[in-house]
């Protein structure tokens, strides 16, 4: 996809991006994406999931199976509005964040969000190795939650198709979407 082809993709935000939201469904890259991006512009890199731990003093899993899913989703909402108030910071959404009509918001009103989309095939090779996803399950499990959250993801301001890309070339390419749009 060239730069081109990915503003077909975007919704221009008419506005220069004071935080970047890497969204997408799980084993898409966010995490690794957002790190190089944060890399290349100087600024702060945040994992929400990763904050989420530290706040909670739990991992994800254990959050997930101690206090439940509805817990998990307030402490995310949480976080993130803390996050967003610092601008200049790439921040890796977990993968159900973005499903959040008020994260949603939140990301709007603060920065840009950008969606990786990877095909399911991608996501289940990257995926089966790590058992500490707790929404991880079998190839019908998984195409039944993606399909669930893709109508949250098309709401993105922009949209990058993965697959054969690089973590170098997938921050290129939202670079050149920044610079465009400011």
């Amino acid at each position: 996809m060239t730069p081109e082809s990915m503003a077909e993709n975007s919704q221009p935000t008419g506005r220069r991006a004071s935080n970047i939201y890497i969204v997408g469904f799980m084993g898409t890259g966010k995490s690794s994406v957002a790190l190089r991006l944060a890399e290349k512009l100087g600024w702060a890199f945040c994992d929400l999931d990763t904050e989420i731990e530290r706040a909670a003093g739990e991992t994800v899993s254990e959050i997930f199976r101690n206090r439940g899913e509805a817990h998990f989703r307030r402490l995310e909402s949480e976080e993130l509005r803390r996050i967003s108030a610092s601008p200049g910071t790439v921040v890796a959404l977990g993968g159900g964040a973005f499903c959040s009509e008020e994260n949603r918001r939140v990301t709007a009103v603060t920065g840009t969000s950008v969606w990786l989309d990877a095909p399911l095939e991608i996501v289940m090779a990257r995926c089966e190795a790590e058992s500490s996803r707790p929404l991880f399950g079998d190839r019908l499990a998984m195409a039944a939650l993606l399909q669930s959250r893709r109508p949250a993801y098309e709401l993105a301001d922009v949209r990058i198709e993965v697959e054969g890309l690089t973590v170098e070339e997938i921050a290129d390419r939202i670079l050149s979407f920044i610079a465009a749009d400011c």
